[in-house]
């Protein structure tokens, strides 16, 4: 089943300057934007009423993002929403002016020019932008670290970018995008993790990514569910953990969700983080070499880390046998239960929850969480089949991992 490292948040709190980027204000702008778009609709939330009491818990929910505008994952929640802001400020507007169709027309377009929007990617959020970049009419050009396969190339490519596979790791490829960026006449660099100087982009990226959330807890109110007792959420830079879980820490902050951020052990900065403990960002480097390849970033969003160290309760880094695992549990449901398809970034939440409720080595980790029969669970699958392949040779033909 893989493995599991665990670390409790014991880091120093700061003054929690970027909560307020995940506003539920600033969310629901981002859900009203997202709505113009053609196409759009929320994305399944998945009841595993079975699973549930399997696995000894109250009610495990599981939002299905393969579902999302056709393109298998969440991520262009992000890239659209950061490209409508960006051009409403070139432009002089709030990005609650500028529905899909104003956008996408003529007028702007001879208002704002073209830009060209830089990234680097392992699949989902390149494929995002450039299918974004496409329907705004505007360039795209995506940088991909070694080791993406051209399952992911070819989409992106498909969608109207250039695209690349690099020599370098995921965070080389983000150097990359801001350097040809820098060069290029309006070029914009629009990547979902910040750093000090560019934070301003990938703050709406996060708040694009609050739609989800934002869904999540809407259709959990349909039923009857109040709050979650847990939300489980996977993490390479943090972005989405950050807003994720800045979203919960908005909507219940008297009595908020515990929050459990599962990260790929070979590139788990956040986890690393929490174990060195004094509240500083810790950077892996190195090729990052896992079938979670959403995951495999080795330096934190700075926004993201400062709301993740003031309300995770505890990181997790997980081996690729525990996403294989979940990826074959969700798509052979218990009787009754929907199937989830999940791709390997998209289902090591509910693999790390099976073992920690399954295997007595994380009896401990259980007791820490207080999981049990009253906890309701909620989880997102991030990612389907974006590599259809490689979802085959794990789910049909069993491939092992560690």
């Amino acid at each position: 089943m893989g493995e599991l490292q665990w670390a409790v948040n014991k880091m120093p709190k700061t003054d929690d300057k970027n909560l307020p980027v995940m506003a539920l204000s600033e969310v629901e702008k981002a859900r009203e934007f997202h709505k113009t778009i053609p196409g759009y609709k929320p994305t399944p939330l998945a009841k595993l009423t079975n699973m549930a009491e399997y696995l000894g818990l109250g009610e495990v929910y599981i939002k299905d993002e393969s579902y999302r505008f056709g393109l298998n994952a969440f991520k262009v929640l992000g890239g659209s929403f950061a490209m409508a802001r960006y051009i409403a400020q070139q432009t002089g507007r709030d990005v609650s002016e500028l529905d899909f169709e104003t956008l996408t027309s003529d007028k702007l377009r001879e208002e704002f020019g073209q830009a060209t929007f830089f990234t680097a990617t392992d699949g989902n959020h390149g494929r995002g932008v450039a299918w974004a970049a496409n329907r705004l009419k505007q360039k795209s050009v995506v940088f991909m670290p070694k080791g993406s396969t051209e399952t992911r190339l070819k989409n992106i490519q498909a969608e109207g970018a250039t695209a690349t596979i690099e020599e370098v790791n995921y965070d080389e490829c983000v150097r990359m995008a801001a350097a040809a960026a820098a060069k290029t006449p309006n070029g914009v660099v629009v990547q979902d993790t910040a750093w000090e100087g560019y934070e301003e982009i990938p703050s709406w990226i996060m708040q694009g990514y609050g739609t989800m959330a934002l869904e999540a807890s809407a259709q959990l109110a349909e039923n009857g569910v109040d709050r979650p007792t847990h939300v489980f959420v996977q993490a390479g830079v943090g972005s989405l953990a950050g807003a994720v879980q800045g979203y919960f820490a908005n909507k219940y902050p008297d009595n908020p969700p515990i929050v459990v951020v599962v990260e790929a052990d070979v590139a788990a900065c956040l986890y690393k983080g929490a174990v060195q403990g004094n509240g500083e960002e810790a950077i892996v480097d190195g090729d990052m070499q896992t079938i979670m390849a959403g995951l495999a970033c080795g330096e934190p969003n700075t926004t993201s880390w400062d709301i993740l160290k003031n309300h995770v309760s505890v990181f997790i880094a997980a081996s690729d046998g525990i996403a294989a695992h979940g990826m074959r549990m969700l798509s052979a449901p218990i009787k009754g239960d929907p199937q989830v398809v999940s791709g390997e970034s998209g289902a090591a939440p509910f693999g790390a929850l099976v073992s920690i409720m399954k295997d007595p080595a994380y009896a401990d980790l259980r007791a820490e969480l207080k999981l049990d029969k009253d906890s309701k669970v909620l989880l997102f699958s991030t990612e389907g089949d974006t590599d259809p392949d490689r979802y085959k040779e794990i789910v049909w033909d069993g491939k092992q991992y560690k």
